[in-house]
């Protein structure tokens, strides 16, 4: 009988064998390579979140820019203007502008999407007041509230006049308001800009804490 196997034979089985496993050392260059390569998503994460979160304070910035112009250009608030229908009559595919009461708030609730809004959301009227006074970019004389870089909805109003009831209540004055915040943008902004503490200083929530996770936030900035 012949040899079953020739020595070359079981040289060959032996070089398969070695070849089919992995070394220590190319192990350790695949894990690097991962690792470098989750590091590199991981910060490409990181780069995006920032870019939002500053995206909406650019936001916030330019909405006051807008607001303290508009006042200083008409010596009255956007929204609360009560000639803004004499103001903007001229410009063209304006039909009508409301006016609001000159009372220096601006009523109604700053996230309102009523169709159309009357004309005592006075918070809606101010972005056809800025619009038409080109101080921020849209469609002059309309009222649609702008959507943020968090698909959440922007707006303004006065504390007194869209927040009554919140409790506990500290804020004054007009702010800027975003709602659908994430807990953990809402807290990354509060660590940023302000004191960490849902209910005071000049960034504020309506939750009463930043523990939850799932929370979605309406978050107003005191302008």
């Amino acid at each position: 009988m012949g040899e079953l196997f020739s020595w070359n034979s079981l040289t060959e089985v032996k070089t398969m064998n070695r070849q089919a496993g992995w070394t220590l050392v190319e192990m350790a260059i695949i894990m690097i390579v991962m690792g470098l390569l989750l590091g590199g998503v991981l910060k490409g994460q990181a780069i995006i979140v920032n870019a939002k979160i500053k995206n909406l304070e650019n936001d916030y910035q330019g909405i006051s820019v807008a607001i303290y112009s508009y006042r200083e250009r008409y010596g009255a608030l956007p929204g609360d203007d009560r000639y803004a229908s004499k103001r903007f009559k001229i410009i063209p595919l304006v039909t009508s502008i409301a006016n609001g009461d000159g009372n220096g708030k601006i009523r109604g609730p700053f996230d309102d999407v009523s169709e159309p809004p009357d004309h005592t959301k006075e918070s809606r009227h101010l972005w056809a007041h800025l619009r038409s006074a080109q101080l921020i970019t849209g469609v002059a004389g309309s009222p649609v509230l702008p959507l943020h870089i968090f698909n959440g909805i922007t707006g303004v109003a006065s504390s007194t006049q869209s927040l009554k009831g919140r409790i506990p209540f500290t804020l004054s004055g007009i702010f800027v308001g975003f709602t659908n915040i994430p807990n953990h943008i809402a807290l990354i902004l509060e660590s940023r800009n302000d004191d960490n503490f849902p209910h005071s200083g000049q960034i504020q929530t309506q939750a009463f804490n930043y523990t939850n996770p799932s929370v979605r936030h309406k978050i107003y900035f005191a302008l």
